[in-house]
Formats: structure tokens, sequence, C-alpha cells
């Protein structure tokens, strides 16, 4: 039996006022596969363990099968859970340990046809004797994801359980959890921060932010269409070029999209997208590139749709399969500042004995003013100078304001100026509060079912 489990309007909420879920609402179908995903901080284990039964929900409702479930206890709920540090009982082998749970359950059940039903489908039956101190970190995640299975539980819920293994016994566990989660079709609540984890593993994706969700998609919904800058930013790699520019709009010419020294002109007639940016005359917003919208190319080989900009050669990072090259334009780089997710802090209670509170009141009264919501910190537009890109020495480069990708074999060298050409079917446009208007936000239904 797998369950659908939904969230309505949650918050938690700890001492002092420190929320750290805000008003989160989530519906997970019976056998879906539903990553949580946000930096460190953001509040995704805490939804975890609301659902788990483990904190208790300060408002809002939780429902399993659509019947109330936010009195009920943890054993009540039959879920699993798969922690990041394998909480293994370090006094029993891998037999014991996956079959601990069983016995509780069933006191007088034998739980070895289990234990070894279990341990076939991981392929760990050489492990059942040992002790977790002669296992190895993947060994022991293994054999704590069979102490899950072997319940047979309504759900699974994981936390970060991939985190402390090296990145080839990452990759390889992540193949092993999808593949099984696909067998079983139990419904699993995955948290991460791993983007590759999110996108490889789940059916759909909720991305949070200071406890306050920000999307929830398919992988690729949300990759093709953030809904604003923050999400654009943190799933990618590497991550989405982000410069600010201003729109021009003039009734009796071309309507363009300035870096600095340079712009984008984009084509006429308009397609129903660049139509929108109209009301964007003359204001900065922020443009969003990811690294395979630009490519290297004469302009004599643009394609329709792509527009020419030239870009300085920093530095190139030799990928193996593939190179990213990166480029200084003159462009005026854009800043998300919250991509480690600061937490809306409660004005600070003032000491009596000192006017104005502690050093540390005072810290975090200036922490509070961080907002959890999509805001882009720009740089005073007065003291950006506007420069097309002109060759520096080494010693005064920037790290560039592009990465583009490309194929590995290219033969580039710092300080060669480049054409570059610019796919505009690709061009994000987000506002000055980091919300998409370009695409518009109804574009491609299908892709935000």
């Amino acid at each position: 039996m797998t369950r659908a489990i939904s969230l309505h309007d949650v918050s938690k909420t700890y001492a002092r006022g420190v929320r750290v879920v805000d008003r989160l609402s989530l519906d997970i179908t019976p056998g879906e596969l539903l990553v949580l995903l946000g930096p460190s901080g953001c509040g995704k284990s805490t939804v975890l363990r609301m659902i788990a039964g483990l904190e208790e929900i300060t408002e809002g409702e939780l429902r399993l099968d659509g019947e109330y479930a936010n009195d009920l206890l943890p054993a009540e709920r039959r879920m699993a859970m798969v922690f990041q540090n394998f909480a293994l009982y370090p006094n029993m082998t891998g037999r014991g340990n996956i079959g601990f749970p069983l016995r509780v359950e069933a006191p007088h059940a034998d739980p070895a046809p289990r234990v070894d039903a279990t341990a076939r489908m991981l392929g760990i039956e050489d492990l059942l004797d040992r002790f977790p101190a002669q296992l190895s970190g993947g060994e022991r995640q293994r054999v704590a994801m069979g102490r899950a299975i072997a319940r047979h539980p309504t759900a699974f819920l994981m936390d970060e359980p991939l985190s402390n293994l090296d990145a080839k016994l990452r990759n390889h566990l992540r193949a092993e959890i999808s593949r099984l989660t696909r067998e079983l079709g139990v419904t699993t609540v995955y948290v991460t921060h791993d983007q590759a984890e999110a996108m490889s593993l789940g059916d759909r994706v909720a991305v949070l932010r200071g406890g306050v969700l920000q999307q929830v998609g398919t992988p690729r919904s949300v990759y093709a269409l953030p809904s604003n800058v923050f999400v654009a930013a943190f799933i990618g790699t590497p991550r989405i070029n982000l410069l600010r520019g201003v729109v021009r709009a003039p009734l009796d010419g071309a309507m363009t999209i300035s870096l600095g020294k340079q712009y984008l002109r984009l084509p006429e007639p308009l397609s129903l997208d660049h139509q929108l940016l109209r009301v964007q005359q003359g204001r900065e917003v922020i443009v969003g590139l990811r690294s395979e919208a630009v490519r290297i190319g004469k302009p004599a080989a643009a394609r329709p749709g792509e527009v020419l900009i030239t870009g300085l050669v920093e530095h190139v990072e030799f990928q193996g399969h593939e190179a990213l090259v990166h480029f200084s334009t003159g462009s005026r780089p854009a800043v998300v500042p919250d991509l480690q997710a600061p937490r809306p802090v409660p004005r600070p209670v003032r000491r009596r004995r000192r006017e104005g509170g502690t050093v540390l009141d005072r810290l975090r009264e200036r922490a509070g003013t961080l907002r959890a919501g999509p805001v882009v910190v720009l740089d005073d537009p007065a003291d950006a100078a506007e420069a097309a890109p002109e060759p520096a020495s080494p010693e005064s480069r920037a790290p560039g304001d592009l990465i583009v990708r490309t194929v590995p074999d290219i033969d580039l060298r710092d300080g060669m100026q480049v054409p570059l050409l610019v796919d505009l079917a690709h061009l994000f446009v987000f506002d000055q509060h980091g919300e998409r208007i370009c695409p518009a936000p109804a574009r491609l239904p299908e892709l935000e079912e």
C-alpha cells in the first residue's frame, strides 16, 4: 500500500518567532518520487520531519490519503526514514539492523524471510553478518536502506542519504535508489541540496528558499521555465549567466536590451514574449542566458533568432567532454544574494542593561531585513561604468561575466576577442524583483504540468 501526502498551508515556527517553513502547500501522489531541493537552512529537512511526525506542525494541515494526520504518532503513519548519518545500531549486525523494526512491529513473527528478501533485492547478502564498524560508508547506507525497505512502509522519507559519500559512490547509489523506488512503487520524499540528484531522481522537484516554496514541477519544466531568478540561478551547471540590462523600445526603431556598450537586438517581427517587454521600456531588467544559449561563431554563421555580441576570453575550463569558456563582454553582472537562503529573523528583544540591545541583537535585527522572496541585489547604476570588452593585463582581468559551453578541442587563449552568437529563443528576462517576465509565465503549459 502506498500513500498520498498533502500539505496545506503548513508552517513551522520555533522559539522567539523564528519561522522556518512558511505556508507550504504540496500534493504528492501515490507512488511519486518528489525531491525537496534547496540550499542549506531552507527548511526542507523540517518539512520531511513534519511529514514523519518528528516535528509538530505549527499551522496548517497534513493529510495522508485525504485524512487529517497532524496528531498521528510517527508509528501510526507507517513511514520509513533513511537518514544522512546511516543511524545503524553499532552492536547489531546488518541482519540485526534490518530486522530490528520488524521485531518491534511483530515480536512473535520471524523477520528472517523479509530480511533475506530485502538483502537479495539490494545485493547485500554478504553484509548481513558484519557489524557497522566493518562496513564502508556505501555499505552502511545500503543496510540503512534495507532496514527501511523491509518494513514495507507506506512512504519513504530520505534526508540527504548520499551526502556523506564520495562522488562515484553517490552516482551508483543514486541509480539504485531510482530503480528501487520505481520497482517498489512507494511514495518517496527525498531531501537534497544537490541539484544533480534532484534532476536525475525526481518525478517532480520542489524548490525551497527560506522556508518558502518557489516552484514545483518536473525537472525539465523547472530547468526550462524557472519561475524566478533564484530558481534559474540555483538549478543548472554551470550557473546561469545573469546580466543587468535596460529595455529600449523606440517607436521608430528595433527593440533592444542594452548590456552596457553592447546590446541584444530583438528580431522583427517581435515574438509574443518579446512584445511583452515593451512595458519595461527604460527599466532595468535581469537577463538570463544559460551556457548553451550562446555559441562561438562568425556573423555569417548566425541562424535565425541569433544576434551577435563580442567577448574577451578570460579563462578556459577543460572538462574532458566539453570546455567552459569564461568571457568578459563589458556587461554588468546581476547578483542573487540569497543562494544560501538567509532566514528571516524576528525583531530581537531589547536588553534593559544596555541601550539598543547587545551587539548580537543588533546583527540579528539587520539580518531580519533579508526576506525569503526572490530579490536581486544590483549595484548602483551610477557606480558601474559601461565598458565594452577591451584587452587588459592578466593582473587586472576579472573572472568574466559570461560562461559559454563549447567543444573540448577548441583553440582559445586568454585575451582573444571572439564573436559570440546569442540564441534569443533561449533568453530569460526577469524584473528587478526577480520574477520571470520573458518567456511569459503562461508559455508552454505542457512544461508546467
